[in-house]
């Protein structure tokens, strides 16, 4: 167990490795419910939403999600959140737990021009619980009378597992098929608990922090604080597609349609070690012999056997293939970019 933004997290429960390859071979169980929640309701709570996002929310039909980004006027991170649409005039934001705070003021902020808007922080209102794998589809289905077939990826449906009124988000931050399940806090216990029983004959596993990181690292999913933050655009960050250029004017668009007009200077690219080496988070990168940036994520992963990472290049040596060094507590080790994600689930 960590504290981690006032929480105390579990890290790994039978360890890293082992939850890891659950997670990518059967299913992992994890409790995310230190996730912060934000609603927005009203009449312009659309107008308000579109104004303080980087993606279309407009395009949104009830019961559909997406990823965005909550944009400073510089067009880099505030955050980066889901956006669910709970009715024609309901959003409900799912931040970083270290962000709630600061989230909560600068959404209460940008939504002030909008007249007939709410913003709420409604974390309290939350559990979050994470079913995560091949076999969670049909583990979760054993609970709910809800049809999880039916539910496409990045929509969600209301009804009840195990009895508890929940919401059932296929959604996640692993790579793999699975399901977020939004449950009242004083009923988590009794969902956490009759998914594991449900999970037995599959080998569900309770999994930590730790396999989570290394989970979302090999499909290439950003974090904020490490691969993104407030001195990273959107654009730089390669999140291109989380930007509703034709949805009009939103908090940073100016510079970042200028960015996209004149060309970026630097770009994140993924990499896998070519020397036997591990890089890791803030170790030092080098081009030519001159440090050029530093890595923003990095690991050896269970599932893939090799160590990959993050880091921000400049754009003229972001092609597959480039080499450049990384600074492994003095040692100078080659790495190689390559494509991202580093892993896509199988189809089907």
């Amino acid at each position: 167990m960590e504290v981690f933004a006032g929480w105390d997290m579990p890290v790994e429960y039978s360890g890293l490795a082992v939850e890891h390859m659950a997670v990518r071979t059967r299913a992992g169980l994890f409790d995310v419910s230190h996730m912060g929640q934000v609603e927005l309701a009203g009449k312009d709570a659309l107008a308000a939403v579109q104004h303080m996002t980087s993606n279309d929310a407009g395009k949104l039909k009830i019961g559909q999600a997406q990823y965005s980004g909550l944009t400073t006027p510089a067009g880099t991170f505030v955050d980066d959140l889901l956006v669910y649409r709970f009715a024609t005039d309901h959003f409900l934001f799912v931040v970083n737990a270290s962000n709630v705070g600061k989230d909560f003021a600068w959404i209460t902020e940008q939504a002030k021009p909008f007249g007939d808007v709410s913003a709420v922080n409604t974390s309290a209102r939350y559990a979050l619980i994470a079913l995560q794998g091949p076999a969670a589809c049909d583990v979760l289905q054993t609970l709910t009378d809800v049809d999880l077939g039916a539910i496409a990826y990045y929509w969600f449906a209301h009804g009840e597992v195990a009895g508890v009124r929940v919401t059932i988000s296929r959604t996640g931050y692993t790579g793999e098929r699975g399901f977020e399940i939004f449950t009242p806090p004083q009923s988590a216990v009794r969902v956490w608990d009759a998914v594991l029983q449900a999970g037995r004959s599959a080998d569900v596993v309770p999994a930590g922090l730790g396999a989570r990181d290394t989970l979302r690292l090999e499909a290439a999913m950003r974090l904020y604080g490490n691969d993104i933050d407030d001195t990273t655009t959107v654009l730089e960050a390669d999140l291109e597609w989380i930007v509703g250029w034709d949805k009009g004017e939103f908090t940073g668009r100016a510079v970042l349609a200028d960015q996209k007009a004149r060309g970026l200077s630097r770009r994140i690219v993924g990499f896998e070690m070519v020397d036997r080496a591990i890089a890791r988070h803030g170790y030092d990168v080098y081009l030519d012999g001159a440090k050029a940036g530093t890595v923003t994520s990095g690991t050896q992963t269970p599932f893939m056997k090799k160590a990959i990472g993050m880091a921000y290049l400049p754009v003229a040596r972001t092609e597959p293939g480039t080499e450049f060094e990384v600074d492994v507590r003095g040692r100078r080790a080659k790495a190689r970019v390559v494509p991202l994600p580093f892993y896509k689930r199988p189809k089907g």
